[in-house]
């Protein structure tokens, strides 16, 4: 019992390893890189790499998923600070910035109708749950209009992380831009006439 419980913990930290370089690499070299390069890098055989990611869209998504996991528990612990002043332009920086490097994992997304892994899926719900709080605490302290919507939010987020991963957006251009979709979405006094 106690070799079975040996192997799994291995098994978790040979996971947890590719993960993380194959990250690497693939930030680095782009999808195309090999996966013995990952394997190699990793300190593992192609066949610890193939047992637990079976493609290398599922190694891909992996990683994808496990990005969103942390931006998602990020974006949870600002909103449960309701009084963070900016935590919903903090967490909308936060997935632009992603937008980058998901140019560097190369296009492995399907048609935006196409069918996605269950588990990214999830997460992606998960994600529009936290934003959704931190839009109705915006709006809730007058920082953001009543009648912004979510879907409204989600275009624009669309719209951002497209530009940032095509233009391969620096922090400055990223913070302008997003600083004046901010700007369209905030409560405007209109002048009396």
């Amino acid at each position: 019992m106690t070799g079975e419980r040996a192997l799994r913990a291995d098994a978790r930290r040979n996971r947890a390893r590719v993960l993380e370089v194959a990250e690497s690499v693939f930030t680095a070299h782009g999808v195309d890189a090999p996966i013995e390069e990952v394997a190699r890098a990793a300190g593992v055989g192609v066949g610890t790499v193939y047992r637990h990611f079976p493609t290398k869209n599922d190694l891909v998504d992996a990683i994808v998923a496990e990005r969103m996991r942390r931006l998602i528990e990020r974006a949870r612990t600002l909103a449960v600070h309701t009084d963070a002043p900016d935590a919903l332009f903090q967490v909308v920086d936060w997935i632009v910035a992603e937008a980058t490097v998901k140019k560097h994992l190369g296009a492995t997304d399907a048609a935006p109708d196409a069918d996605k892994p269950a588990a990214l899926e999830a997460l992606a719900a998960d994600l529009r749950a936290v934003l959704s709080q931190l839009l109705a605490a915006e709006q809730a302290r007058g920082a953001v209009r009543a009648d912004i919507e979510l879907s409204d939010l989600l275009m624009a987020l669309y719209g951002l992380s497209a530009a940032a991963e095509h233009y391969s957006w620096d922090m400055p251009r990223r913070y302008r831009a997003i600083a004046n979709t901010f700007a369209g979405l905030r409560p405007r006094e209109i002048p009396d006439t």
